[in-house]
């Protein structure tokens, strides 16, 4: 697959160009962290122009941050996730490792960290119409032990690696004081056999062992922290 093997290659050159070309910084401009440092409409649209050598990828993906301080800052009255904003929205293989190689990884997040990637136009809340009837699988980690599963949760939704890769919304990984949550949201809860199937895909692709289970984005709303798992894999 022209993706994935692009995926892969990208990310050493794109590591490359990073060590061999630091791009210098002013000390007092320091960004906040998992933020990007770039033109601020990027973070509105897919970005343009794609270069002769990029590799396009099926869905543009924009990464969202919701950090401790916005959350601190709300108040009461204000909806839940109203503190999440965009940082960069790309379109390409070598688009993806550019930013990834360029931000915090879930160990190097502060606690309280939210941290999204989701389809473009898709807001990582459970209002937005698209994942208002969905709901999410969640896989948990010991605090700083969540790094490689996030890019490999990323490489897969984006790499087009899931059968049911239409009804994935995106992905979040939620760092906390003694662990770290990656969860996959999808669009269509009552779906069993599409939910199942993305499940068991994930913790293949994670090599990951333990029961893992979804929950209904209406039962969390709901229920909260009570809210049970309708499916496990």
């Amino acid at each position: 697959m022209v993706v994935e093997d692009a995926l892969k290659t990208s990310a050493s050159e794109d590591q490359a160009k990073t060590e061999t070309n630091p791009k210098p910084r002013e000390e007092d401009d320091e960004p906040e962290e998992g933020e990007i440092v770039g033109d601020e409409e990027s973070a509105s649209k897919p970005s343009k122009g794609i270069a002769p050598q990029s590799h396009a990828l099926e869905h543009s993906w924009t990464f969202w941050f919701d950090s401790p301080a916005a959350k601190s800052a709300k108040t009461k009255q204000e909806d839940w996730g109203s503190s999440i904003r965009p940082i960069y929205t790309f379109s390409t293989v070598e688009e993806f490792w550019s930013i990834y190689n360029n931000i915090r990884h879930p160990s190097k997040l502060a606690i309280g960290t939210d941290f999204h990637c989701f389809k473009y136009k898709i807001e990582p809340k459970w209002e937005d119409p698209v994942c208002a009837n969905g709901g999410k699988w969640t896989v948990t980690f010991p605090k700083g032990k969540s790094d490689t599963s996030w890019l490999y949760t990323l490489l897969g939704m984006i790499g087009e690696q899931f059968d049911h890769g239409d009804e994935i919304c995106g992905a979040v990984v939620n760092v906390r004081n003694r662990q770290e949550k990656i969860s996959i949201w999808t669009k269509n809860a009552i779906n069993e056999a599409a939910q199942l199937s993305i499940g068991k895909q994930w913790k293949g692709f994670l090599d990951y062992n333990e029961t893992i289970g979804f929950i209904f984005h209406e039962d969390a709303m709901r229920h909260e922290r009570s809210a049970k798992n309708k499916y496990v894999v």
